[in-house]
Protein backbone atom coordinates (compact mmCIF):
# COMPACT_ATOMS: atom_id res chain seq x y z
CA UNK A 1 0.00 0.00 0.00
CA UNK A 2 1.66 2.87 -1.24
CA UNK A 3 0.07 5.93 0.55
CA UNK A 4 -3.43 6.27 2.49
CA UNK A 5 -4.86 8.29 -0.51
CA UNK A 6 -4.27 5.48 -2.79
CA UNK A 7 -6.45 2.97 -1.10
CA UNK A 8 -10.09 3.87 -2.26
CA UNK A 9 -11.45 5.49 -5.26
CA UNK A 10 -13.39 8.90 -5.44
CA UNK A 11 -16.37 6.44 -6.10
CA UNK A 12 -15.87 4.33 -2.99
CA UNK A 13 -16.07 7.30 -1.32
CA UNK A 14 -18.80 8.62 -2.20
CA UNK A 15 -20.41 4.76 -1.80
CA UNK A 16 -19.45 5.26 1.76
CA UNK A 17 -21.08 8.34 2.45
CA UNK A 18 -24.44 7.44 0.93
CA UNK A 19 -24.74 3.91 1.60
CA UNK A 20 -23.26 3.91 4.80
CA UNK A 21 -20.62 0.41 4.02
CA UNK A 22 -18.08 -0.55 1.93
CA UNK A 23 -17.58 -3.82 0.82
CA UNK A 24 -13.66 -4.51 -0.78
CA UNK A 25 -13.11 -8.16 -1.65
CA UNK A 26 -9.56 -9.11 -0.88
CA UNK A 27 -8.46 -6.33 0.54
CA UNK A 28 -6.17 -7.44 3.31
CA UNK A 29 -2.82 -9.50 1.95
CA UNK A 30 -3.39 -13.11 2.59
CA UNK A 31 -0.09 -13.14 4.37
CA UNK A 32 -1.46 -10.88 6.72
CA UNK A 33 -4.40 -12.85 7.15
CA UNK A 34 -2.62 -15.60 8.17
CA UNK A 35 -0.39 -14.32 10.37
CA UNK A 36 -4.19 -12.86 11.92
CA UNK A 37 -5.52 -16.72 11.70
CA UNK A 38 -2.37 -17.55 13.61
CA UNK A 39 -2.70 -14.97 16.58
CA UNK A 40 -6.41 -16.25 16.34
CA UNK A 41 -5.69 -19.70 16.94
CA UNK A 42 -3.44 -19.19 20.28
CA UNK A 43 -6.61 -17.88 21.98
CA UNK A 44 -8.57 -20.91 20.57
CA UNK A 45 -6.02 -22.92 22.30
CA UNK A 46 -6.26 -21.23 25.51
CA UNK A 47 -9.94 -21.13 25.78
CA UNK A 48 -9.42 -25.34 25.98
CA UNK A 49 -8.03 -24.87 29.18
CA UNK A 50 -11.70 -22.72 30.43
CA UNK A 51 -14.77 -23.49 31.57
CA UNK A 52 -16.96 -20.44 31.80
CA UNK A 53 -15.77 -17.32 30.11
CA UNK A 54 -14.02 -14.42 31.30
CA UNK A 55 -13.04 -11.09 30.81
CA UNK A 56 -10.73 -12.03 28.02
CA UNK A 57 -12.98 -14.64 25.76
CA UNK A 58 -16.70 -15.14 25.70
CA UNK A 59 -17.47 -18.73 25.68
CA UNK A 60 -20.42 -20.56 24.33
CA UNK A 61 -22.40 -22.52 26.34
CA UNK A 62 -21.31 -25.87 24.89
CA UNK A 63 -17.63 -25.06 25.06
CA UNK A 64 -15.37 -27.71 26.26
CA UNK A 65 -11.40 -28.89 25.80
CA UNK A 66 -12.13 -30.87 23.20
CA UNK A 67 -14.22 -28.98 21.05
CA UNK A 68 -13.41 -25.46 21.85
CA UNK A 69 -16.40 -22.80 20.86
CA UNK A 70 -15.89 -18.95 21.11
CA UNK A 71 -18.18 -16.48 20.92
CA UNK A 72 -15.94 -13.51 20.75
CA UNK A 73 -12.42 -12.49 21.87
CA UNK A 74 -12.51 -9.22 23.83
CA UNK A 75 -10.12 -6.43 22.82
CA UNK A 76 -7.43 -8.46 20.84
CA UNK A 77 -5.48 -4.99 20.45
CA UNK A 78 -4.57 -4.96 24.07
CA UNK A 79 -3.92 -8.51 24.20
CA UNK A 80 -1.48 -9.44 20.77
CA UNK A 81 1.14 -7.60 18.81
CA UNK A 82 0.03 -8.86 15.88
CA UNK A 83 -3.21 -7.31 16.10
CA UNK A 84 -2.28 -4.66 17.85
CA UNK A 85 0.19 -3.75 14.44
CA UNK A 86 -2.45 -4.18 12.23
CA UNK A 87 -4.99 -2.19 13.74
CA UNK A 88 -2.60 0.85 15.00
CA UNK A 89 -0.29 1.15 11.88
CA UNK A 90 -1.60 -1.80 9.27
CA UNK A 91 -4.17 -1.91 6.90
CA UNK A 92 -7.00 -1.03 8.85
CA UNK A 93 -5.60 1.88 10.42
CA UNK A 94 -4.61 3.20 7.05
CA UNK A 95 -8.26 2.25 5.72
CA UNK A 96 -9.90 4.26 8.38
CA UNK A 97 -7.75 7.49 7.87
CA UNK A 98 -8.34 6.95 4.59
CA UNK A 99 -12.15 6.73 4.83
CA UNK A 100 -12.59 9.36 7.10
CA UNK A 101 -10.07 11.52 5.36
CA UNK A 102 -7.21 12.68 8.10
CA UNK A 103 -6.43 11.28 11.69
CA UNK A 104 -8.25 9.31 13.28
CA UNK A 105 -8.71 8.24 17.28
CA UNK A 106 -8.96 4.23 17.89
CA UNK A 107 -11.93 3.21 19.92
CA UNK A 108 -12.07 -0.62 20.37
CA UNK A 109 -11.37 -4.01 18.99
CA UNK A 110 -13.34 -7.61 18.86
CA UNK A 111 -13.24 -11.12 17.32
CA UNK A 112 -15.98 -12.63 16.75
CA UNK A 113 -15.75 -15.97 15.71
CA UNK A 114 -19.51 -17.57 14.71
CA UNK A 115 -18.60 -21.07 15.20
CA UNK A 116 -19.65 -23.35 12.93
CA UNK A 117 -22.73 -25.47 13.40
CA UNK A 118 -25.08 -23.08 14.81
CA UNK A 119 -22.61 -20.13 15.40
CA UNK A 120 -24.90 -17.58 17.22
CA UNK A 121 -26.32 -15.27 15.41
CA UNK A 122 -26.11 -11.19 16.03
CA UNK A 123 -29.22 -9.32 16.11
CA UNK A 124 -30.41 -6.32 14.24
CA UNK A 125 -28.72 -3.31 15.61
CA UNK A 126 -27.26 -0.31 15.25
CA UNK A 127 -23.62 0.18 17.10
CA UNK A 128 -23.31 4.01 18.08
CA UNK A 129 -26.38 3.45 21.27
CA UNK A 130 -23.43 1.32 22.67
CA UNK A 131 -20.71 3.63 22.84
CA UNK A 132 -21.73 7.12 22.04
CA UNK A 133 -19.52 9.42 20.56
CA UNK A 134 -19.44 13.83 19.83
CA UNK A 135 -20.71 12.60 16.53
CA UNK A 136 -21.67 9.73 13.77
CA UNK A 137 -18.09 9.75 12.55
CA UNK A 138 -17.20 5.85 13.65
CA UNK A 139 -17.11 3.16 12.12
CA UNK A 140 -15.93 -0.24 12.26
CA UNK A 141 -13.61 -1.90 9.83
CA UNK A 142 -14.38 -5.97 9.60
CA UNK A 143 -11.54 -8.54 7.92
CA UNK A 144 -12.47 -12.43 7.50
CA UNK A 145 -10.42 -14.21 8.20
CA UNK A 146 -11.60 -17.15 6.18
CA UNK A 147 -13.43 -17.15 2.61
CA UNK A 148 -17.23 -16.76 3.75
CA UNK A 149 -20.49 -17.69 1.78
CA UNK A 150 -23.93 -17.20 2.59
CA UNK A 151 -24.36 -20.38 4.71
CA UNK A 152 -21.87 -18.87 7.01
CA UNK A 153 -23.64 -16.23 8.60
CA UNK A 154 -22.21 -12.91 6.89
CA UNK A 155 -22.88 -9.45 8.21
CA UNK A 156 -25.76 -8.31 6.51
CA UNK A 157 -25.91 -4.36 6.29
CA UNK A 158 -29.07 -2.08 5.59
CA UNK A 159 -27.92 0.99 2.75
CA UNK A 160 -28.47 4.24 3.79
CA UNK A 161 -30.00 2.66 7.52
CA UNK A 162 -27.27 5.25 8.65
CA UNK A 163 -28.89 8.25 7.89
CA UNK A 164 -32.05 7.17 9.45
CA UNK A 165 -33.39 6.62 12.82
CA UNK A 166 -31.22 5.96 15.67
CA UNK A 167 -33.25 3.12 17.65
CA UNK A 168 -34.40 2.32 21.66
CA UNK A 169 -32.48 -0.93 21.98
CA UNK A 170 -33.69 -1.36 25.35
CA UNK A 171 -36.24 -4.11 26.34
CA UNK A 172 -40.00 -3.33 27.12
CA UNK A 173 -38.72 -4.74 30.89
CA UNK A 174 -36.95 -1.21 30.57
CA UNK A 175 -33.30 -3.81 30.87
CA UNK A 176 -30.67 -3.14 28.10
CA UNK A 177 -31.38 -5.64 25.15
CA UNK A 178 -28.25 -4.79 22.68
CA UNK A 179 -30.88 -5.23 19.70
CA UNK A 180 -34.03 -3.93 17.86
CA UNK A 181 -37.14 -4.79 18.82
CA UNK A 182 -39.52 -7.21 16.91
CA UNK A 183 -41.92 -3.89 15.96
CA UNK A 184 -39.12 -2.49 14.32
CA UNK A 185 -37.77 -5.17 12.55
CA UNK A 186 -40.96 -6.05 11.08
CA UNK A 187 -40.58 -2.35 9.43
CA UNK A 188 -37.33 -3.63 7.78
CA UNK A 189 -37.49 -4.98 4.34
CA UNK A 190 -34.66 -7.74 4.11
CA UNK A 191 -35.19 -7.41 0.27
CA UNK A 192 -32.71 -4.52 0.70
CA UNK A 193 -30.41 -6.21 2.93
CA UNK A 194 -26.69 -6.39 1.61
CA UNK A 195 -24.94 -9.76 2.89
CA UNK A 196 -21.66 -9.43 2.78
CA UNK A 197 -19.73 -12.46 1.78
CA UNK A 198 -16.18 -12.83 0.52
CA UNK A 199 -12.60 -15.00 0.35
CA UNK A 200 -10.32 -14.60 3.36
CA UNK A 201 -8.67 -11.00 3.53
CA UNK A 202 -12.24 -9.22 2.52
CA UNK A 203 -13.27 -6.01 4.63
CA UNK A 204 -16.41 -5.03 5.68
CA UNK A 205 -17.32 -1.24 6.72
CA UNK A 206 -20.13 0.03 8.10
CA UNK A 207 -20.56 3.46 9.51
CA UNK A 208 -21.87 3.34 13.45
CA UNK A 209 -25.36 3.72 12.59
CA UNK A 210 -25.87 1.49 10.05
CA UNK A 211 -28.53 -1.16 10.94
CA UNK A 212 -27.19 -4.36 10.63
CA UNK A 213 -26.65 -8.22 12.14
CA UNK A 214 -26.10 -11.72 11.01
CA UNK A 215 -28.29 -14.82 11.16
CA UNK A 216 -26.72 -18.18 12.71
CA UNK A 217 -23.72 -19.98 10.61
CA UNK A 218 -25.08 -23.55 9.20
CA UNK A 219 -21.85 -24.36 8.00
CA UNK A 220 -19.10 -27.00 8.98
CA UNK A 221 -17.01 -23.57 9.29
CA UNK A 222 -16.37 -21.24 12.01
CA UNK A 223 -16.66 -17.60 10.64
CA UNK A 224 -13.89 -15.19 12.29
CA UNK A 225 -14.51 -11.94 11.50
CA UNK A 226 -11.91 -9.39 13.16
CA UNK A 227 -13.48 -6.07 14.10
CA UNK A 228 -11.78 -2.16 15.05
CA UNK A 229 -13.47 0.67 15.33
CA UNK A 230 -12.48 4.00 14.84
CA UNK A 231 -13.69 7.43 14.79
CA UNK A 232 -12.09 10.91 13.41
CA UNK A 233 -9.50 12.42 15.49
CA UNK A 234 -11.92 14.96 16.42
CA UNK A 235 -14.74 12.51 17.31
CA UNK A 236 -14.83 11.82 21.68
CA UNK A 237 -16.28 9.44 23.50
CA UNK A 238 -18.84 10.32 25.51
CA UNK A 239 -17.84 8.32 29.17
CA UNK A 240 -20.20 6.89 31.82
CA UNK A 241 -22.25 5.40 28.29
CA UNK A 242 -22.46 1.83 27.41
CA UNK A 243 -18.76 0.71 26.75
CA UNK A 244 -17.24 4.06 26.93
CA UNK A 245 -14.12 3.45 29.42
CA UNK A 246 -13.48 -0.38 29.42
CA UNK A 247 -12.36 -0.53 25.89
CA UNK A 248 -9.12 -1.47 26.74
CA UNK A 249 -5.89 0.25 27.72
CA UNK A 250 -4.93 1.17 23.79
CA UNK A 251 -8.27 2.94 23.47
CA UNK A 252 -8.07 6.90 22.51
CA UNK A 253 -4.91 6.34 20.47
CA UNK A 254 -4.45 8.50 17.44
CA UNK A 255 -3.46 7.53 14.33
CA UNK A 256 -1.95 9.21 11.12
CA UNK A 257 -1.30 12.79 12.94
CA UNK A 258 -2.62 14.43 16.02
CA UNK A 259 -5.47 15.07 17.76
CA UNK A 260 -6.17 19.25 18.47
CA UNK A 261 -8.03 18.40 21.70
CA UNK A 262 -10.82 20.55 20.17
CA UNK A 263 -14.85 20.21 20.94
CA UNK A 264 -17.46 22.05 19.65
CA UNK A 265 -20.72 22.10 22.58
CA UNK A 266 -23.74 24.38 22.28
CA UNK A 267 -21.58 26.38 19.62
CA UNK A 268 -18.79 27.00 21.46
CA UNK A 269 -15.02 26.02 20.94
CA UNK A 270 -13.76 24.05 23.39
CA UNK A 271 -9.36 23.85 22.98
CA UNK A 272 -8.96 21.59 25.80
CA UNK A 273 -6.64 20.30 28.07
CA UNK A 274 -3.70 16.94 26.19
CA UNK A 275 -4.78 13.95 26.85
CA UNK A 276 -3.52 12.56 30.36
CA UNK A 277 -5.80 9.77 30.82
CA UNK A 278 -2.80 7.66 30.93
CA UNK A 279 0.07 9.97 32.49
CA UNK A 280 -1.72 11.37 34.89
CA UNK A 281 -2.92 14.83 35.61
CA UNK A 282 -0.20 17.54 36.62
CA UNK A 283 -1.33 20.38 39.21
CA UNK A 284 -2.61 23.70 38.14
CA UNK A 285 0.13 24.77 39.80
CA UNK A 286 2.62 22.74 38.24
CA UNK A 287 1.26 23.92 34.79
CA UNK A 288 1.58 27.34 35.42
CA UNK A 289 4.82 27.31 36.90
CA UNK A 290 5.97 25.63 33.78
CA UNK A 291 4.33 27.54 31.14
CA UNK A 292 6.04 31.08 32.94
Amino acid sequence: MSSVSDLLTPADLEHYEHRGYLHLEGFVGLDTVSELKQAAQQFVELSRSMEESGRLLDLEPNHTSDEPRIRRLNSPVDNHETFRDFALEGAAAQLACAILKGPVRYHHSKLNFKWSDGGEEVKWHQDIQFWPHTDFSPLTIGVYLDDVDESMGPMGVMPGSHIGPLYDLYLDSGEWGGAMSSTDVENIDFDDMVWLTGPAGSVTVHNCCMIHGSVPNDSPNPRPLLLQTYSRADSYPIAHIGANGVTGQLSGTVIGGKSDQCVVVDGREIIGAPDWSRAGAPTIFGSQQESV
